[in-house]
């Protein structure tokens, strides 16, 4: 059971596992189906043994971690969940395809040579061919982090959620600086429209450059985007579920100040691009566990590639 876990530092530095998977090894969540706990993890499970309300009303500080030496143990998955919840929230997960892990410094993925047209073939002809092969050039994975200074005496009596939105806050914020690696792979050499302003019309022209894939999501400058939220075109604009606008074709119109003023980017967002990373985001614990907390880092390495060249299209206004 949950409280008989016994925690340890050398549980963050086990070979090919993260805190929680190795804790889910000790704790399975499969053990707790069709009890209370069955919608808990086995970090949150270890929350509650400890008793630490991370938000709510009654939400503790942060020395509440640090009452005992095992619960010190759990502070800095807190942290990484934390930042993960702002970095993962973000429009990264609109634009990225397929996440592909990597654990060198570079990689080399596969392109496909599909140019041949799809036509009818007699039969004692040989079908065209789509031809996979290696790529010859790889994609140097980017270190993107933040260290953030804080110390314990500044933050043990901060409560839990506040603290929270701050570490989301910066996880937000580092999700933009990679976006705007994506965004820059998305627009080399991707089939273009030149306007000198920014019409309804263009955006429908963008929409008809996708021929064999669909404009899933329009990614653009928040600016721009307030713009073509304006359109009189767009005045019945449909609001999704979770907030993001719906453009009369279908696309989710998508904002970040990763993109430019003067660009516009359409893509399908399920053959586009390819998220590798050389692993999730990396944070030092022995410091916070030991309430050394003068300097938190957090990074994460990562790196982009195309993976179907005409399933991104793009407006640029001159």
């Amino acid at each position: 059971m949950y409280n008989d876990v016994k925690l340890e530092k050398g549980m963050y530095n086990l070979s090919g596992k993260n805190f929680t998977t190795a804790l889910e090894e000790l704790d399975p969540s499969a053990e707790y189906i069709g009890t209370d706990l069955e919608s808990l993890d086995a970090f949150e499970r270890q929350l509650k043994r400890f008793n630490i309300r991370v938000n709510g009303e009654n939400c503790d500080c942060v020395e509440k971690f640090f009452h005992s030496t095992e619960s010190a143990v759990l502070f800095p998955e807190y942290v990484k969940r934390c930042i993960a919840k702002g970095f993962d929230g973000t429009v990264l997960n609109s634009v990225t395809a397929v996440r592909t892990v990597c654990e060198s410094g570079q990689y080399l993925g596969c392109v496909m040579d599909d140019s041949a047209e799809y036509t009818s073939t007699l039969q004692s002809t040989i079908l065209p061919s789509a031809t996979v092969k290696e790529g010859t050039t790889a994609v140097v994975l980017e270190k993107f982090g933040r260290l953030i200074n804080a110390s314990y005496e500044a933050v043990r009596k901060q409560r839990l959620d506040v603290f929270g939105v701050m570490l989301r806050s910066i996880g937000v914020k580092l999700a933009v600086a990679v976006v705007k690696k994506a965004v820059s792979v998305l627009s080399e050499n991707a089939e273009q429209i030149s306007v000198s302003s920014l019409t309804y019309s263009s955006l429908a022209e963008l929409y008809g450059l996708f021929d064999c894939f669909d404009m899933t999501t329009v990614v653009v400058n928040p600016k721009t985007a307030s713009k073509i939220a304006a359109m009189e075109q767009l005045s019945d604009t449909k609001i999704s579920s979770d907030g993001k606008m719906i453009l009369p074709f279908g696309s989710e119109l998508v904002k970040t100040s990763a993109v430019g003023e003067n660009t516009i980017i359409g893509i399908d967002r399920n053959f586009a691009l390819e998220f590798i990373t050389s692993s999730g985001l990396v944070l030092e614990t022995d410091k916070l566990i030991d309430r050394q907390l003068d300097q938190i880092t957090v990074s994460i390495t990562c790196g982009f590639r195309k993976i179907t060249p005409n399933a991104v299209n793009k407006i640029v206004i001159a």
